[in-house]
């Protein structure tokens, strides 16, 4: 066998098993015996974190910053913005109202996705990429924290499963696109970002994608909104985010964002659907309890 789909299948395997360990129940049961005061939420909270770090690390290494004062100014920034978002996760603060600040943090994610796609001349300015790197990264990763419910002070009301669930669906989305664009595709949908990303695999995605959110829906029924529309917005958001960060990578002539995860690349070859998913699933959430 082919020591590189050994490696791949390995490291994959234990990358989803950690994803299930932090963002559902069975963190705080299989480890509470070894450390009682053990909340999910403290597990949920240090993945997100890590991926943050990481990801920031590897999206600094890929828009090759030189050794200037913005360079080091991206941390602090972005660590200070996601504070922001650590403070309302552990105080609960995260009830889904309108928000002028959120809108406008929501607002900017998309403003530096069409930056990166039409004026990307912008981001080879160290101001332009120190701007891009804590939009892509601290704002996205800020929201994924309120996804979510829990309660630290009721015990009835535990850590639910909607991030474990989006990455599931994600996960789906990517499959089901791959599998059917290898067997049907030959409309291709952006060649010269991605040249295996087909409208036929896209279809297929979508399809295949609404049909396990509505199982979703159906078995999970404590999960916040409706998982159908959850599974459609994810089928048409996960494959933008692989779109935006392989441009992102074409704009700097790299090839992956790291090596961290044996046969996978780097944080951000993994979380770029997750990345753009994240806060337009928050953004569903909002929408969903105002109307």
């Amino acid at each position: 066998m082919d020591k590189n789909l050994i490696q791949r299948t390995i490291s994959g395997l234990v990358y989803v098993f950690v994803i299930a360990i932090c963002t559902t129940p069975l963190g705080e049961y299989l480890l509470g015996n070894i450390i009682p005061d053990l909340k999910q939420q403290y597990l949920f909270y240090g993945l997100i974190t890590f991926f943050f770090v990481v990801g920031l690390y590897e999206c600094i290494k890929i828009m090759k910053f030189d050794n200037s004062f913005y360079k080091w100014l991206v941390f602090p920034v972005a660590a200070i913005i996601y504070y922001r978002f650590s403070k309302r996760f552990f105080y609960h603060g995260f009830f889904f109202d309108v928000n002028f600040s959120e809108l406008l943090a929501l607002a900017l994610i998309p403003i530096a996705v069409i930056t990166l796609f039409k004026y990307s001349q912008e981001l080879y300015f160290e101001n332009g990429k120190l701007i891009f790197t804590v939009i892509y990264l601290a704002l996205p990763f800020g929201f994924a924290l309120g996804l979510p419910k829990f309660s630290t002070l009721d015990p009835d009301k535990p850590f639910t499963l909607e991030v474990f669930m989006l990455f599931v669906l994600i996960w789906s989305s990517d499959t089901f696109a791959y599998l059917t664009g290898k067997f049907f595709g030959k409309h291709k949908m952006a060649p010269k970002i991605s040249p295996k990303k087909t409208w036929e695999g896209f279809a297929g995605g979508v399809i295949l994608t609404l049909i396990l959110g509505f199982f979703v829906e159906q078995y999970f029924p404590e999960l916040r909104g409706n998982w159908m529309i959850v599974g459609l917005l994810i089928s048409i958001f996960a494959p933008l985010g692989d779109l935006v960060e392989s441009q992102l990578k074409r704009s700097f002539a790299v090839k992956d964002s790291g090596n961290i995860i044996p046969g996978h690349g780097g944080i951000l070859d993994r979380l770029d659907s997750f990345i753009i998913c994240a806060p337009v699933i928050y953004l569903y959430f909002i929408l969903e309890k105002l109307f």
